[in-house]
């Protein structure tokens, strides 16, 4: 394989039996154009382009897709786009927010956590999701503790339609208390950010799953000049031996291809070293 792919530097996600690449294509651009924080402006790409940029992820040795209600039409689009590959794909959804209307609104209930995931279910086109997270508000302790979302996602875990759990949140506490109930944090940790790395800590210890979002800043990374965001952004994230894998939301090809190519010079360089 060449060397610029991660077909083989999949790694274990904790201990939820799944292998998963090093990055992750995040498709809240493939669903939802309002209220994203990203730095400049970019419009959704028609099918053919978002096809387009699920086999280049494939070529590249990404198996990991992370989508969510939350995310327009992301999931709905994602169900044909991916007929007759499910197999190749570990795919990451979410429960508890949902998008309309240019806003979002939260619900942790029991009856609308089981909802939504049959309704994701129905849209990716798929039995069995590989991994559901509870996108949080951010009062993380609030929702674990006052809400069924987690008990309603250990019950689907058993009927087995859904293979793995966990939590996307704000705080350490949530991720903590996530973790040890359930099997995966999703946690902000970047060039900016690294008030959750106790979460990363703990992940560790109990062999948790890790999958960092926003390891890129949302493109909002700054350095001095002559350093590469990307790659600096990339040897703090797989310096951590707990992070299985960083969510990229591009959907520029050219963008994809770099970012593949330097996490597998910098996992590389982390093995090596």
């Amino acid at each position: 394989m060449s060397q610029k792919t991660l077909h083989d530097l999949h790694r274990p996600l904790g201990s939820t039996g799944l292998l998963v690449s090093p990055l992750g294509l995040g498709t809240v651009k493939l669903g939802r154009d309002q209220g994203v924080k990203y730095p400049s402006g970019f419009q959704i790409p028609d099918d053919t382009d978002a096809r387009l940029l699920l086999d280049l992820a494939q070529e590249l040795g990404i198996n990991l897709i992370d989508t969510a209600p939350a995310y327009g039409r992301s999931e709905e689009r994602l169900g044909p786009l991916l007929r007759g590959q499910r197999d190749r794909w570990v795919i990451v959804s979410k429960v508890g927010e949902e998008f309309a209307d240019g806003l979002s609104h939260h619900d942790f209930s029991a009856t609308h956590t089981r909802r939504s995931v049959e309704r994701s279910l129905t849209r990716l086109e798929t039995d069995r999701i590989d991994l559901v997270l509870v996108h949080s508000d951010g009062n993380d302790l609030a929702v674990l503790r006052e809400h069924e979302v987690y008990e309603t996602l250990a019950a689907l875990k058993a009927e087995g339609k859904i293979g793995a759990y966990g939590f996307s949140g704000k705080t350490v506490e949530g991720g903590l208390l996530a973790l040890e109930r359930g099997d995966c944090a999703m946690v902000t940790y970047n060039l900016n950010e690294q008030g959750e790395r106790p979460v990363l800590d703990y992940a560790l210890q109990h062999g948790k799953g890790i999958v960092l979002k926003k390891a890129l800043a949302s493109g909002h990374v700054c350095l001095e000049p002559g350093v590469d965001p990307v790659r600096a952004s990339f040897e703090l994230a797989f310096a951590h031996p707990a992070v299985a894998s960083a969510i990229v939301g591009t959907i520029n090809p050219l963008h994809l291809s770099h970012n593949v190519a330097t996490a597998a010079d910098v996992i590389r360089a982390l093995r090596a070293g």
